[in-house]
Order: C-alpha cells, then structure tokens, then sequence
C-alpha cells in the first residue's frame, strides 16, 4: 500500500512525509481493517512532525479516518466488511483503571494516540481495535465526516467545561478546524448566545467564515470586543490568545484550552500574566486533553441532526507536506482532507 510516513522530527516546511510502498496490514484479535477513503489533517500533526509531541518514529500519522472495513481480525463481530466506519484520536486505552473506569479514558496512562502511538490514517490501509470504531451517519460525505472525529468531537468536549448557558457570550480563539464546527453547536443548541471570534490580524478568510456561520462580532486578538465575555475557547497554538482571554473574561468565567501542545516561541507571553487582571475574582483555566469514545459516539448523531456539514479543502494523499505547511501558515478555509481512495 502507499502510506506518507515521518521518519523524524523536522520543520514542516522542509516537507518531511515520505511516500513508502508497505505492507498492507494484518488486523489482530478483535481489530479491523479499513481501507481508507479520507484522512482529515489535525492541527496536532503538526506537533507531532516537529517534535512538540513524541509519537513512536516512523510513524504514520493521521487520525481523522473515515473507509470501509475491508477485513476482520479474530473475535471482531462490531462491523462487517463493507461498513464505513470513522477513527479518531483515541486508539486505545486500558480499560481497567480508575481513569477508564470513571468515564476518563482519554487521561489513561496506557492511553495510545491513533497516528501517534499506532499508524493511522496518511495511508491507503489501516487497523483499529474495533471498539474505537464509529458508524459514520449517512448524512455526511466521507470528505465532511472526516473533520467531525477530531476537530469536531474534541470541540465538542472542550465546548461541555465552559459551562455557557443560552444568553451567554461565549469567546472563540481561532478559528479554524475545530471552531468552525463549534460555531454550528451553539447556533444550534444556545441561539440566544452571542459568540465573539478572535482570529490572526488580517485572516479574512477565517474572519469572513465565521461571519457566514453566525459570528456576532469578529476581531483580531487584542482587539476589544463589545462586552467581556462569560467563557472562551482557546483553539490556537500559542499562548497570547489565552492571555488576551482571561483579560476580558467575566468574573467568575472559564477560558477552556483545546490544544494538546502550545509552541515554545510564544512562552514570553506568560509573562502577561497578571494575577489582579487575568485571574482574580474566580475566574478560570481549564485544559482539555485527548477525547474518549463516548464524546465521539454523542457528537456524531448531534452533528447529524444540526447538520453540521464542515467546509473542507481537500488534497491528494501525495500532497499532505503541502497541507501541513498551509495548515501552519493559518491558510486552510475550514478543515484540510486527503483524499486517499475514490
């Protein structure tokens, strides 16, 4: 099979996947495999090809996967061959500890990453526990489906914590993959909210996107929007934009953080960080870490039901480098996807 694969840390524009002819794989007891039709590309892989991230070299990254199962290990009986199924973040966890056993799993120890820990989805085959599989609701094309199972789910959970009631202002930091689809859970479960999003100065395209989807104002971090806001999401991965937020967050508010990694470059932005101004009168930071399967398994029939239907930018599996770059350089309308099979 053709697979785009990292073999070590490196500068995601000196374009570091490879294509490799390999083996296709061998699911394992109670493991399927599925031919891969798309593959979203995360924000997280670019932490992962540059080192903020450790994933286990070489790797084949990609964890937003929707195909077909194509083949069943021993004991697997969740799907049938022919079954389009989507993969997210969470490849596995133990199952045993307290974490997985309180309804944590993504906090797991033996937590493994799909695309981090495990190869994934930068490849025509792959393979998955079946219970880390999901039924992909008809409503959506594989392209539109693929960006629900990371930038989707994870925004969904990280969107639970700020605890936002219906008449709340709700901040949105960035707005990119993820946002763009949270944007579309509160106009549908909170439309007497008001949403205020912050994007990069003179990112028109996304400031443009969030207008369209129902943004009530929209700015540059650093601007002063209308009316502090009762809770934010912070999507970005830098730091000011979290500083920026507790600035203008009411008293008693919660800036949530969906980012796995923040680049070291913007540390000195920390230094803001002022206790009377940014944390005094209760307010909040919360980070989000990872998704469990139950946040998958709850998003994907809301996200039918919404619809949510992602704007997405789609690429050749052999044009992944290219993706990653504009994905870094804010240039990505919506989600990025490779299209790997017909």
């Amino acid at each position: 099979m053709k697979a785009m694969v990292l073999d070590a840390v490196s500068r995601v524009e000196d374009e570091p996947l490879k294509l490799q002819t390999l083996p296709v794989p061998k699911p394992g007891p109670r493991q399927i495999r599925v031919k891969v039709a798309v593959c979203g590309v995360c924000h997280t892989e670019l932490d992962e090809i540059e080192g903020r991230l450790r994933s286990a070299l070489p790797i084949i990254l990609g964890h937003e996967i929707v195909g077909t199962v194509d083949s069943l290990g021993a004991g697997a009986a969740k799907f049938k061959p022919g079954d389009r199924v989507g993969i997210a973040w969470i490849n596995s966890a133990c199952g045993a500890c307290g974490f997985c056993t309180s309804g944590h799993e993504n906090l797991c120890p033996e937590f493994r990453g799909t695309g981090c820990h495990a190869h994934a989805g930068y490849a025509e085959y792959t393979v998955v526990p079946e219970d880390f599989a999901y039924a992909i609701p008809e409503t959506f094309s594989d392209a539109h489906a693929a960006p629900l199972l990371c930038a989707g789910a994870i925004g969904y959970r990280a969107l639970r914590p700020t605890g936002v009631r219906d008449g709340q202002v709700l901040g949105l930091f960035g707005f990119g993959a993820s946002a763009h689809i949270v944007i579309q859970i509160v106009r549908h479960k909170l439309p007497r909210s008001r949403i205020y999003v912050f994007t990069r100065p003179g990112q028109k395209d996304h400031q443009d996107l969030a207008r369209e989807l129902g943004a009530d104002w929209v700015g540059a971090t650093g601007d002063t929007p209308p009316r502090s806001v009762h809770c934010a999401i912070d999507f970005t991965p830098v730091w000011t934009p979290i500083v920026e937020a507790l600035g203008i967050l009411e008293k008693g508010g919660r800036v949530v953080v969906n980012a796995i990694r923040k680049e070291v470059k913007d540390r000195e932005s920390l230094l803001r960080l002022d206790y009377s101004t940014h944390l005094w009168q209760e307010k909040e930071l919360k980070s989000v870490a990872n998704i469990t399967r139950r946040d998958a398994e709850e998003f994907l029939p809301l996200a039918a039901e919404i619809p949510i239907i992602p704007k997405v930018q789609e690429f050749g599996l052999e044009n992944a480098n290219d993706a990653l770059t504009l994905l870094k350089r804010g240039k990505i309308h919506g989600a990025a996807v490779l299209r790997v099979s017909p």
